[in-house]
């Protein structure tokens, strides 16, 4: 097992790397500006924005229609619940690089009572103790780290980002400490469980994500915006969000 850490280990420093140089090629446009967002890829963007929607209409929004119509909510809700306890070691750990050592406490002990008092996490046992989560990505702890945000890209099936935003997707990939200590085929239920309450979230919001993605006169500009405003709000470096949340949009784990 410390072959595989060592291996994930080298390889997310490598990706960290590698697609930090990359943005550093690129210079971000105003942090605050919408209208003209930094979009230096935009064609291949909109290509990707393209499939991503092809993919939307021929499989999620089916599947997700299917799976709020078919799975009882209760269930939905275990799932759900499951999916987000076994992603909060990768907010602790993010919580301690950040400096919120509160709330990476606060976070453990969620974790710890879930776990336990809440059956594996499919009963949301600690907020009755009014433990919430404390959210944390890799994305927010460069940019509490001081890097920039970057250019916008739009990633095939994984949704709207930015560069600084990318390099946290892949560092979370390898970074949850319960890849490593949970074995197969266990270690593939989070996987599982992430995928089906991405469906229900696929199902729950579709009249929102509809709106934006096949009634919009321009369904990637409109993302963009939403996805730029409201994440910039989560980071506290923008007016608050649109309403729409664009995470409802984002297929990662397909």
């Amino acid at each position: 097992m410390r072959n595989t850490v060592r291996n994930n280990v080298v390889i997310s420093l490598s990706v960290l790397a590698v697609v930090t140089a990359v943005g550093g090629c690129t210079r971000p446009g105003p942090a605050q500006d919408l209208a003209q967002p930094f979009d230096p890829y935009e064609k291949t963007n909109r290509a990707n924005h393209a499939l991503n929607r092809a993919v939307d209409r021929a499989l999620l929004r089916p599947a997700g229609k299917g799976y709020v119509a078919v799975i009882p909510q209760p269930v939905q809700a275990g799932v759900s619940n499951f999916a987000a306890n076994l992603a909060l070691p990768g907010a602790i750990a993010n919580t301690l690089l950040q400096g919120r050592l509160g709330e990476a406490g606060q976070n453990s002990l969620r974790f710890a009572l879930n776990s336990t008092i809440g059956i594996g996490g499919l009963f949301d046992a600690s907020s009755q103790f009014g433990l919430y989560e404390a959210d944390a990505d890799f994305g927010e702890t460069l940019a509490v780290w001081g890097a920039e945000e970057g250019a916008y890209i739009e990633l095939p099936l994984l949704g709207p980002s930015t560069e600084r935003d990318a390099v946290g997707k892949l560092v979370d990939l390898f970074t949850n400490p319960l890849s490593y200590m949970v074995q197969s085929p266990e270690k593939y239920y989070g996987t599982a469980a992430s995928v089906a309450s991405r469906l229900g979230d696929r199902g729950a919001y579709a009249d929102a994500i509809d709106s934006v993605l096949y009634n919009s006169a321009d369904s990637y500009a409109q993302l963009r915006m939403i996805y730029l405003q409201n994440r910039r709000f989560e980071l506290g470096e923008a007016a608050p969000d649109t309403g729409v949340d664009p995470f409802a949009l984002d297929t990662e784990g397909f």
